[in-house]
């Protein structure tokens, strides 16, 4: 008979997460099925540069020795393992592990997923559709013990062993919906356990040293308890799940190859210590195309990064910029295409250390040909270093610069895309795409509750003493959502959060399209910011190139916020 609830653990977020992770979820308590995300936008063009050099490559090589002791610890336990660290080469992949196996004389049954990798165009590097579930709901009936996949959607990982588990059709859309929110809870691992979590401030930090990997017990239905192995660190509750279910989405509908999960009909409550289930989900027929993720070299780049200590900060940058302009003219060297200045201000008046004296003058420069931000840009900066402001010094020598990417994401039709499940057996079984289809399509406003009363008092403070921020990227976009805890809260802030009062807590968007979604059962406000990132985080285009800190940024703006709703608060930010 079929276990009624199905236990997916995540042992990785990104490649280069938590190396013992994939032992501790296997040896700290029970699990059915235990996956690792390895794939970020980023890490596709890292693959893509490895397999230029090794053919033979292009796949998460941390995934495989980690397997060198998680495989036997699996098989005792009687655990699958899902991931998708197969990257560009999961048949690659696939044959590493089987002869890992062999090695270590551990009987698993191995296949993967393919079809992923789409006709690369000129100029580029990597293209890859984000398929979904069903080939490894495929490879898992078929009796695999481990499955690697290419570039799936990272919810992915868990809609496939639910479905294969409890015999979900592509028909049981809230099901699937159900385990597509679960699985964007567990994807980027211990933030769903306390980890960049906006209120860690609230938790004994000797809970958050190390925080344990979450897990999702499923059930039939598709609804969910998200929580932890028992005597591992970390906090789940409300607020950490809401985070993670916030990050890197957009609006109430959040498209997938499998199903159309409606993020608007998401409940949550607690269940317990470290306890959150997820239920309520509606889902909706998936669109008939796929995300597909492009990356190609967009450039060279180079940086130096100026130290300015004690008097005159300005002046001292003013002075440098110049200096750099000329020597660049008289070397004869065109400048680069792009030449960006910034001034971080960390330094502190009557400091007590050097450091605390000191500001960072930052130049970035890009172009398409190396030279010009090569020898050139280095040249020019360091030949100021005795004639140029009192105390110079730079953080680094200037080096010759270093090619920068770009992840572009389309979109194809997933007719045209070939979905492969390689049994363990070698069969080769097409994934047909899903027959009923629904084109997106952003959902009516829904109405916001009834505003805080207004002529309250307010005290000017800053936003982050009652929400809670969590930002990320989405190829050129940063995401930012928003929420409070309360409901007295969430009547102010979806009143006053609005595109135009994010415009001006973050001057940095004026000028950009901001777009606002309501979620008022997570009593929350996700932002789309277009174009923060201009090409990517692979571009590293900004100071903060996946928008990771842009709430926190946010939190830390001051404005009018009713007193009523600062009671309790212990905060020595909080002034008259």
């Amino acid at each position: 008979m079929t276990a009624p609830v199905l236990r997916i653990g995540n042992a990785s977020g990104f490649y280069g997460d938590r190396f013992d992770a994939l032992r501790e979820m296997l040896t700290g308590g029970p699990l059915d099925v235990l996956t690792g995300d390895y794939l970020a936008e980023l890490t596709m063009l890292i693959l893509g540069r490895s397999r230029l050099k090794d053919p033979q490559k292009g796949y998460a090589t941390t995934f495989l020795r980690q397997l060198e002791e998680g495989l036997g610890l699996a098989h005792e336990r009687g655990v699958k393992i899902v991931a998708n660290a197969g990257g560009l080469n999961p048949a690659g992949l696939a044959d590493a592990v089987r002869q890992l196996a062999d090695k270590a004389d551990v009987p698993v049954t191995v296949a993967h997923v393919e079809g992923d990798s789409l006709p690369v165009p000129d100029g580029f590097l990597t293209a890859n559709a984000y398929l979904g579930g069903s080939g490894i709901a495929a490879c898992l009936r078929a009796g695999a013990d481990v499955v690697v996949t290419g570039r799936v959607t990272d919810a992915a990982l868990v809609t496939g062993p639910a479905a294969a588990h409890f015999g979900w059709g592509p028909d049981d859309l809230d099901a699937l919906a159900g385990a597509v929110v679960a699985g964007h809870v567990l994807e980027c691992g211990t933030q769903a356990t306390g980890g960049n979590h906006a209120f860690f401030g609230e938790h004994d930090p000797a809970r958050l040293r190390r925080p344990g990997f979450p897990l999702a017990e499923i059930h039939a239905d598709g609804s969910s308890v998200i929580t932890k192995h028992d005597g591992t660190d970390g906090v789940v509750d409300l607020s950490t799940v809401t985070a993670q279910l916030l990050y890197e989405t957009g609006g109430a509908r959040y498209a997938g190859p499998d199903v159309t999960a409606r993020l608007d009909t998401v409940r949550l409550t607690p269940d317990g210590p470290d306890r959150v289930r997820i239920d309520g989900v509606r889902g909706e027929a998936p669109p008939p195309t796929l995300k597909a993720g492009l990356t190609r070299l967009g450039g060279w780049r180079n940086e130096v990064v100026f130290v300015l200590t004690g008097l005159g900060i300005e002046a001292k940058a003013d002075l440098v910029k110049a200096q750099f302009a000329d020597a660049l003219e008289r070397g004869g060297s065109r400048p680069p295409a792009e030449v960006r200045w910034e001034l971080a201000r960390t330094d502190h008046t009557d400091a007590d250390t050097e450091e605390r004296a000191s500001a960072l003058l930052r130049l970035v420069v890009r172009d398409q040909d190396a030279e010009a931000v090569g020898r050139a840009v280095s040249g020019a900066a360091i030949e100021l270093a005795l004639g140029s402001y009192p105390g110079f010094h730079v953080t680094a020598p200037p080096g010759k610069g270093a090619p920068y990417g770009v992840f572009e994401a389309r979109t194809v039709p997933a007719a045209e895309v070939e979905h492969i499940a390689v049994l363990p057996d070698g069969t080769r079984q097409v994934i047909e795409p899903v027959f009923r289809t629904l084109e997106l399509a952003e959902v009516e406003e829904p109405p916001l509750p009834g505003p805080y009363p207004s002529g309250t008092p307010t005290r000017r403070v800053p936003l982050g003493l009652i929400a809670g921020a969590r930002s990320g990227d989405k190829g050129g976009d940063a995401n930012v959502g928003v929420w409070v805890r309360d409901d007295d809260a969430w009547r102010w802030l979806a009143h006053e959060l609005s595109v135009e009062r994010f415009k001006e807590l973050l001057p940095e968007t004026v000028d950009l399209t901001v777009v606002r979604h309501v979620l008022h059962n997570l009593r929350a406000l996700n932002f789309t910011v277009h174009g923060l990132l201009g090409e990517g985080v692979a571009a590293q285009a900004r100071f903060d190139p996946q928008a990771k800190a842009l709430g926190e940024w946010l939190r830390s703006r001051w404005l009018p916020i009713p007193v009523a709703l600062l009671e309790g608060i212990d905060a020595p930010e909080v002034t008259a």
